[in-house]
């Protein structure tokens, strides 16, 4: 059974650091687009990070470009998101996600979910 398990939320001043890391069981992630997602109380699942298997692209969105770093351990089969400079504004679930075909930063669009943790960003 596909899983993936995310781990490294918490609360966290604002301009601190964090790092999240989703561990995958079941299938290898190096043979799918592989994302982080965070949804705010009130607001849609939003795209943070994601990884292109096809051509090894990465995209952030705007809000945290230079700030977050995505990489991915295939000896480990885990996807980390190293959040820097943190905001309040970045306080939500973060979700890591993973789907067959090519990366987007649609949430839409992915097929296999972790449970998600918590990011709280708060002085």
């Amino acid at each position: 059974q596909v899983q993936l398990v995310e781990s490294g939320g918490g609360l966290v001043q604002p301009g601190g650091s964090l790092r999240l890391s989703c561990a995958a069981s079941a299938f290898t992630l190096d043979r799918y687009a592989i994302g982080w997602f965070r949804q705010a109380p009130g607001k849609e699942r939003e795209g943070v990070s994601c990884i292109s298997t096809r051509d090894g692209m990465i995209y952030y969105t705007d809000s945290v470009k230079g700030r977050f770093t995505i990489s991915r351990d295939n000896a480990k089969n885990t996807l980390d998101l190293q959040m820097n400079s943190l905001k309040p504004e970045d306080t939500a679930v973060y979700y890591c996600a993973a789907r067959a075909f090519r990366a987007t930063m649609s949430a839409h669009d992915y097929d296999y979910w972790g449970q998600g943790t918590q990011v709280t960003v708060s002085s």
